[in-house]
Parts: structure tokens; C-alpha cells; sequence
């Protein structure tokens, strides 16, 4: 009996093997998706984007040459480039198995060390700790509404900074968004005032890193072998320049962490998302529970501290742009919340405001190619092969503006995501600007609720309009950097109080006691 089961056994595994050998086959024969012509040798280094170029519309072009997906080669690396939503939803969230990992990067991954963050990791067993650590505190609206009152702080603050100085609006935003994350992290406060070390050292890593992944800077990534030179070799200076920024990025991971752990040791700490983790464990984190809580909490500092922002220097742009859009949120502002500002517990009864943030998200989507994603094993779709350990970049941005989904998309037309005169809602944009399957942002709920309560309270305070200047409207700049971030380049808006009651409740939140209570100097004494 045991012989012929071991008889059968063999014969479904044989069967087994040669039909993934005859699948395997059949691939192979299949062609790559379109694309332009590779040259010899180099293959389609001329069709990739040029350094400073606006990826997401050089491949924008893509579509109507050929088609909701292409493909391009160069060095025998394949890249697939998404260009439609139905096809990013296909690949990258039903087949999210196949398409969770994340490109190979030398630079900016094995000697930068950004694969210690969870958006750059490839192993899906960390990924999966990671992200679970990560759910556990924030990923969810209820989840996320224990910190709204730390975001309501903050919130309130930027009014204050806005009424007094409104040209700095850029700065304005980066301190509202590493206040709110710092403080629900880590249960630190940032210096009210002046710089704040823990500010500079995140921003600084984030310019670093958007050099560290551009496409093409680092010639170590096209060929690794170069890691292996020494650093004194001519021309391996990116050695010293991967281990300077390396370091800035432990720095974001180690110094706020640290402040945490000295606080508990004296019984002193806030409630954060680190010292929860900490405590939820009663006992003393392995270093493998060390790093996970330390990394996911600086992915997330790191992560949010560019994005967000961006997002909504985006909403103050559209609202010089696009004034009728303006004040039809304010009308509702000001009918549904008729004293003070509206709270997380009001957004359900401001469906246009919702929709206004929506189509801010849209417009301008501020990581207008998504992470890439990397295959990790041979596929296929609509008769195209899709070759193991391919590139596969979702052009977020022509998804947004893809006119089948969102007509006259480069329009700002809040009401498209209002169920008005028998009409659904075209297509929810935090369906695509927040990435697919297992690599959406993790970090989605609380960057919303931030947006939602720096939007509303902003609109209910404030006219955005454009400048004027010697009796003229000056036309504000409307461009966007390029890069994985992009966010508006700088541009001049007029922000002032609706009227002198806005004003007087603005100054109102100007209490000395509440902006004094940064935590910089004491973090520095004990870190």
C-alpha cells in the first residue's frame, strides 16, 4: 500500500513539474507589451526619462502610443509601465503576491540603507511584521482618532503662524505635519518657534533621499559590481556619499526613539505610538522588536513629513485657481458648523468639503509614479509576458487624468465625487494616490484625517486669492517639481481672515502656556 501511494505520489508531482514547464514554455513565447524599438547593446536607454524630466508625463505618452501598457528595456532590465487603473488593479492588488517587492537598488537600498524603511523593504516577511506593527496603532479611522487631538494642536497652531506670517506657507506646512507626526510617534513637541533639530534632520534625509532614487543618477545601480571598489578608487565617491546619508537617515530612526525611551525610564513620557509598542510588550524589546518599532516609526516621520505637506500646498494653489470652489465650502462650513471649527465628528455632514479634498488629491497627485513595484515571477496579461523581476511603475498621475474615468480631468471639478442628479461619484482618487495591495501607505488614515482638519479649519478662517500687486491679480506659478515627491513649485497666494471675528478667534489660540512646551533642548540634553 505504501508503495503505491509513494507510485502516486510521484506521478502527480511529475505531472505537476511538466505542466509548469509546459506554462513556463508558453510564456516565454509570449511578447513583452509594446514599446519603442530597443537599440543594440544599450536597448532603450534613449526612451528612458532625462535627468529633471517629469517622469509621469514622459510616460504619459505612452498610453496613446501604445496603449494601457508598454514596456521598455535597457541593460536587460524590463520595465512595465502601467498606464490605466483597471490594469494597476489586475496586477498590483489582485495579483499582489506576485508584485510586492521592490526593485533592486544598490545606492540607494544595500549602501544608503533605505531598505531599513518599510516602503523600500522587499522581503515580504518584514514587510508583513512591519505593516502589522503598524496597523495595530493606526490603521484604521478609529484607530487614528486617539490622535486627534494632538492634530487638532497642531492644526490650530498653523493658523496662527498663517495669520502672522502667510508668505511662509511652505515652512508653515512642514511644521504643522512634523509637529503632528513627532508628537503622535513619539509624544514630542516641536520648538513653536525657530528651527527644531529633529525638523532639519528629516527634511535634510528626505532631500537625500529623492537624489538617492532617481532613476539613472547612480551608475553603481546599473552596474553593481562597482559596489566592490573601494571608496579611495576614482570615481567610487558615491561610497562616502551613501554612508553620510545613511547616517542622516539612522539619525531619524535613532534620535526620537531614544528621547522616548529616556522619557519612560523617567516616567514621563506621553502616550505615542513608540511607547505603546513598548509597553504592550512588559518586557525589554529584543533587538529584533527594537527595529521594528524604530524603523516603522521612522518610516512613517519620514513618510509623512513630504507628502502631506505637498498635498496641501496643492488645496491652497487650487484655491487661488479656483475661487467658485472656494466658497461653495465655505457656504457649507459655515451652514453645518456654526460655532468654532469643524471636528473629525462633523465630516460625514461636509460631503462638498470631502469632495474638495478629493479632487486636490487628484489634480495633482504628489507621488505621480507610486513606489515601484518588482516582480518576483514569471507572468502575464492580456497576451503580453511580464518577465520575472521586472520594474512595474503605476503612472499614478495619468490614472487621475485618464478622461474615461474622470472627465475633463485637468478641470478642478470637486463635484465629480458628489452623487448628484442621478449620477454616482466618479472613482474615489485614495483608490490610486495611496499606492496598491500589500504596499498602500500604511500610513493613509492619519495623513487624511490631518488633511481633512487642516482643510476645513483653513477654509472656515481664511480667503485664499490670488496676489495683488500695484491694483493686478497676479497669476500664482502653476508647476510642479519633478521627482518620486512632487509637490507645487513655489508660488505667491493672498491668505487673510474671512473677517475680524476669524481673526479674533485666530489670536485666541495664541496662548503663551501652550507655545512654549517644546521638547528640542530637553531631547538634546538626554539623547
Amino acid at each position: 500500500m505504501i508503495i503505491a501511494y509513494s507510485i502516486v505520489f510521484s506521478l502527480v508531482v511529475v505531472a505537476g513539474l511538466h505542466a509548469l514547464k509546459l506554462r513556463l514554455a508558453s510564456l516565454r513565447s509570449l511578447p513583452l507589451p509594446p514599446g519603442p524599438r530597443p537599440k543594440p547593446i544599450v536597448g532603450n536607454v534613449a526612451d528612458l526619462p532625462v535627468r529633471g524630466e517629469k517622469g509621469w508625463e514622459h510616460w504619459f505618452k505612452h498610453k496613446d502610443q501604445y496603449g494601457p501598457i508598454s514596456s521598455v528595456t535597457t541593460m536587460g532590465q524590463t520595465v512595465i509601465i502601467l498606464s490605466k487603473a483597471e490594469v494597476a488593479f489586475e496586477l498590483l492588488e489582485k495579483r499582489s503576491s506576485l508584485y510586492s517587492a521592490r526593485p533592486e537598488a544598490v545606492f540607494s537600498k544595500e549602501l544608503a540603507g533605505w531598505d531599513r524603511t518599510v516602503t523600500m523593504k522587499s522581503s515580504a516577511s518584514e514587510v508583513r511584521v512591519h505593516r502589522k506593527y503598524m496597523a495595530h496603532l493606526i490603521g484604521s479611522k478609529k484607530a487614528v482618532a486617539n490622535f486627534t487631538l494632538q492634530q487638532d494642536v497642531e492644526t490650530r497652531r498653523l493658523l496662527v503662524r498663517l495669520l502672522e506670517h502667510p508668505a511662509d506657507l511652505w515652512v508653515h506646512l512642514q511644521r504643522l505635519t512634523a509637529g503632528s507626526m513627532l508628537n503622535i510617534l513619539y509624544g514630542y513637541t516641536i520648538e513653536p518657534q525657530g528651527s527644531d533639530s529633529l525638523m532639519d534632520v528629516v527634511n535634510l534625509s528626505l532631500s537625500q533621499f529623492v537624489l538617492a532614487v532617481e532613476p539613472g543618477a547612480w551608475l553603481v545601480d546599473s552596474f553593481p559590481w562597482l559596489k566592490y571598489l573601494p571608496e579611495w578608487f576614482p570615481g567610487a565617491g558615491f561610497h562616502r556619499t551613501a554612508r553620510e546619508w545613511g547616517q542622516t537617515l539612522a539619525l531619524v530612526a535613532e534620535q526620537p526613539y531614544a528621547f522616548v525611551v529616556h522619557q519612560m525610564g523617567q516616567g514621563n513620557n506621553e502616550t505615542s505610538y513608540v511607547s505603546k509598542h513598548i509597553e504592550d510588550l512588559n518586557h525589554k524589546p529584543t533587538p529584533d522588536e527594537e527595529h521594528t518599532i524604530k524603523w516603522t516609526a521612522a518610516t512613517m516621520f519620514a513618510g509623512g513629513s513630504d507628502t502631506t505637506p505637498s498635498i496641501l500646498s496643492v488645496f491652497f494653489l487650487a484655491m487661488a485657481l479656483f475661487p467658485d470652489a472656494q466658497r461653495a465650502a465655505q457656504e457649507e462650513l459655515d451652514r453645518v458648523v456654526t460655532t468654532g471649527f469643524a471636528t473629525i465628528e462633523d465630516r460625514d455632514r461636509l460631503p462638498y468639503v470631502n469632495a474638495l479634498i478629493l479632487e486636490a488629491m487628484r489634480w495633482h497627485p504628489v507621488v505621480p509614479l507610486g513606489v515601484p513595484h518588482r516582480s518576483t515571477g514569471m507572468d502575464s496579461y492580456e497576451g503580453y509576458r511580464i518577465p520575472n523581476n521586472s520594474i512595474v511603475v503605476a503612472n499614478i498621475w495619468a490614472f487621475t487624468h485618464d478622461p474615461e474615468t474622470y472627465p475633463d480631468p485637468m478641470d478642478f471639478k470637486p463635484e465629480r465625487f458628489l452623487a448628484r442628479n442621478g449620477q454616482a461619484p466618479q472613482l474615489d482618487p485614495t483608490r490610486l494616490i495611496f499606492g496598491f495591495g500589500r504596499r498602500i501607505c500604511p500610513g493613509r488614515f492619519l495623513a487624511d484625517s490631518t488633511i481633512f482638519l487642516t482643510v476645513s479649519k483653513c477654509l472656515a478662517a481664511f480667503n485664499i486669492s490670488k496676489m495683488v500687486k500695484d491694483g493686478q491679480e497676479v497669476e500664482p506659478t502653476v508647476d510642479f517639481t519633478p521627482g518620486t515627491i512632487s509637490h507645487p513649485c513655489q508660488y505667491e497666494v493672498s491668505i487673510r481672515p474671512r473677517n475680524a471675528e476669524c481673526e479674533a478667534l485666530i489670536r485666541s489660540f495664541d496662548d503663551p502656556v501652550a507655545w512654549s512646551s517644546g521638547k528640542g533642548k530637553e531631547r538634546e540634553r538626554h539623547t
